[in-house]
């Protein structure tokens, strides 16, 4: 812990991590799962100093880096989990605790014996719905059209979350692996959906939403 200062401890048999000491009830809290080199976790965290952002990796290197650049830029409002997303959103992550999920170019495991392995599934949406206050938002992109095709049908047919408006970082915010694809002339799919609140008893669940497509 002393070499990584900005990494976020917790307990591995307990399945906890506690935000207390980092969070203020009224804080957007946004966690960037598979952060890699970190070119959109600091660069949105120095442009939003409101904001406290988490960024995520299973590869302790890169978090590494991106933690003494964070010091050496000034940015206080960053965090680091050494966890990979399943485990962050599934386990660690308190109920209700996250504003906003970015979830840039997740690996889309093209083959079908893989696919299994791909980050979003049945129980990784109730997961996202149990970590995401009421009416927060989680924004995903990819290179990928089948997985695009995928991702939005698993949303589509959940009742616990409807459409949003798509984000798009600026120029200055894109990802490492985005600014790759787009010089390669390859076209982003971008998607965003927010997590409804819990109906009040009795009242009727909201239908699911047909085709909330977005693409850029």
């Amino acid at each position: 812990m002393e070499q990584f200062p900005l990494l976020l401890p917790f307990d591995r048999t307990l399945h906890t991590l506690d935000l207390s000491a980092f969070t203020e009830p009224r804080r957007t809290v946004c966690v960037d799962l598979g952060c890699g080199k970190g070119r959109f976790l600091l660069t949105h965290a120095a442009r939003h100093p409101d904001e406290f952002l988490i960024g995520a990796d299973r590869l302790i290197h890169r978090l590494a880096k991106i933690d003494a650049k964070a010091r050496k830029m000034g940015i206080q409002n960053v965090r680091l989990v050494h966890a990979d997303a399943g485990l962050l959103v599934g386990c660690l992550l308190p109920d209700r605790s996250v504003d906003v999920f970015f979830v840039f170019f997740p690996d889309p495991w093209p083959k079908r014996r893989h696919h299994k392995r791909r980050l979003f599934s049945p129980p990784m949406l109730d997961a996202f719905h149990r970590t995401l206050k009421p009416c927060g938002t989680i924004h995903i992109a990819t290179d990928h059209a089948d997985y695009h095709k995928v991702i939005l049908t698993l949303f589509s047919a959940d009742r616990r979350f409807a459409p949003a408006p798509p984000c798009e970082p600026p120029d200055e915010e894109k990802t490492d692996f985005e600014l790759i694809f787009l010089a390669k002339g390859k076209r982003i799919y971008r998607c965003s959906f927010a997590s409804l609140p819990e109906p009040a008893s009795g009242n009727e669940s909201r239908p699911a939403t047909a085709n909330p497509v977005s693409m850029a």
